[in-house]
């Protein structure tokens, strides 16, 4: 079982119950149906229904934490019927777009089922300022940042440092409340290198996830994140010295690997390491 959190949430419009399967098998570690911005307002009952079937149809052969939902943001005129829908779907996770106050998130936890996740979709200036509370809400378990919608609600470009700025508030946030570090924002772009290039980027901020639109971005995440063969070298140095010594659940004192101090957090790092490049190879 993997010790870290998904790296890659995968989009799929709402209203393109031909794609839900192909976005379901595509390597994805997360699924989001999406009931936002992929679909037309006159188009979000339809993508209700749709959503609604094909969860209803394909949770018995899928396991339920891969699948999650984007729903309106809570000043939406559609967020009550996104939160009626909630109410009849099997469990799975929720990405709350546009998430700007722990109200609406608890409004958000109250329609889920105990035990699935939350994710507070951060996207304008009153997210970012508010990013602290949110991730702090005993609901939340990850944030993410909309890259996109955040420079139109600023009015900046893609190569701004108050965009940098306002990434480095959540990934200080997350860190702060004890959360997984967040998820980057999408890339417009289909080409696995521009993905890689942005999450490269995304990882030197402190992100350890990415939202995508297709399929064809998953392996620029995972290439962005493959750790070099040196790293996994010491990783698996390390790991094989602290787990001889028994010392796993917590060791009364530190350990010695080439000369160098290994403590819990140095085995932790270790061992996402090791994650990282499990997940890389997938695909590959």
């Amino acid at each position: 079982m993997s010790l870290a959190a998904p790296y890659t949430y995968l989009f799929v419009p709402g209203n393109r119950p031909e794609r839900f399967n192909k976005a379901a098998a595509s390597g994805a570690e997360r699924v989001i149906l999406d009931l936002e911005d992929a679909v037309a307002p006159a188009d979000k009952t339809a993508a209700q229904q749709s959503v609604h079937a094909w969860m209803h149809a394909i949770t018995a052969t899928l396991p339920r934490q891969q699948l999650m939902v984007r729903i309106n943001d809570a000043r939406s005129d559609c967020f009550a019927a996104d939160l009626a829908l909630l109410r009849t779907l099997p469990a799975c996770g929720i990405m709350l777009a546009k998430a700007e106050t722990a109200a609406d998130l608890q409004a958000v936890r109250d329609a889920m089922h105990p035990g699935t996740e939350l994710l507070a979709l951060v996207e304008t200036a009153a997210g970012i300022v508010a990013c602290q509370s949110m991730a702090a809400h005993p609901a939340v378990t990850r944030l993410a940042l909309g890259t996109l919608d955040l420079m139109v609600d600023l009015n900046i470009p893609a190569d701004s440092p108050t965009l940098t700025l306002a990434a480095s508030q959540l990934v200080l946030a997350s860190r702060a409340a004890g959360l997984a570090a967040p998820v980057a924002g999408v890339t417009p772009s289909l080409l696995a290198e521009h993905t890689q290039a942005d999450m490269q980027e995304a990882v030197r901020i402190g992100f350890g996830a990415k939202m995508c639109i297709h399929p064809s971005q998953l392996a620029g995440v995972r290439n962005a994140l493959a750790p070099l063969p040196a790293d996994i070298h010491w990783a698996r140095q390390v790991v094989t010295a602290w787990d001889a010594a028994h010392v796993a659940d917590g060791p009364a004192g530190a350990l010695q690997v080439d000369g160098k101090m290994v403590d819990k957090p140095v085995y932790l790092r270790a061992l996402r390491l090791l994650d990282l490049q499990q997940f890389s190879q997938v695909g590959a």
